[in-house]
């Protein structure tokens, strides 16, 4: 069994049948979700991917072969590209500015994901950030996959779908799949990867059930 089918069966197939069952999943499909939860994620998902390409530049950093190198140090900037361009389409659609995601603070769901991977990446093996990371790629494409099929009548949420379920993020995920599958990783250092590939699975539901609740801090 390939590595990368060995993290995902342990660690992430149940967590992603309860992502596309979650409300905020099936309100994109049906339109109903609520603007005011898609705005929180969107807010939100800036923060993240600001910190996912600092993480993915210490997966670059980590890497142990130039063509990763290159790879993962392309994938971070194109973080912040999908952050500045998408994003700032979308604001406008809802009635947001750039100025509104910058005075919103990180919420208490995106600021334990984007601490958790920075920690997993800047302290651990290359292996195990790999893994860290992984979750991310391969749950938004199989998302954006099952969401493809479905579409929206929201034209907003047509159009968030229509970018993750495209051909090219599918290429992209293939490749650090194929990255994965070649790791050459020990038993205690494999059990490491996997712990860490589920703890960022369940972030990812998390982070979806956030914004459908726009989970604020509790005090303070």
């Amino acid at each position: 069994m390939a590595f990368s089918d060995e993290l995902w069966d342990r660690g992430a197939a149940s967590v992603y049948d309860e992502i596309v069952r979650h409300p905020f999943i099936t309100g994109l499909t049906d339109g109903t979700l609520d603007h005011d939860a898609f705005r929180y994620f969107i807010i939100q998902d800036s923060h993240y991917l600001r910190a996912y390409s600092r993480a993915l530049s210490l997966v670059a950093g980590r890497a142990t072969d130039e063509d990763a190198v290159s790879m993962f140090a392309l994938h971070a900037a194109n973080a912040i590209a999908v952050e500045r361009d998408l994003h700032t389409s979308l604001l406008e659609s809802l009635g947001l500015t750039a100025a509104d995601v910058e005075a919103a603070s990180s919420g208490p769901t995106t600021t334990a994901y984007m601490s958790y991977l920075t920690a997993a990446c800047a302290t651990g093996t290359y292996a195990e950030a790999v893994a860290s990371v992984l979750p991310c790629y391969w749950i938004y494409r199989d998302v954006g996959r099952e969401l493809l099929k479905r579409s929206s009548p929201d034209p907003v949420y047509a159009r968030w779908i229509a970018t993750y379920g495209s051909e090219e993020f599918d290429a992209v995920v293939e490749e650090v799949l194929a990255v994965t599958d070649t790791l050459d990783v020990g038993t205690t250092e494999r059990e490491r990867c996997h712990q860490h590939f589920a703890t960022t699975c369940r972030y990812e539901w998390m982070f979806w059930d956030a914004a459908y609740h726009k989970l604020d801090w509790p005090v303070g």
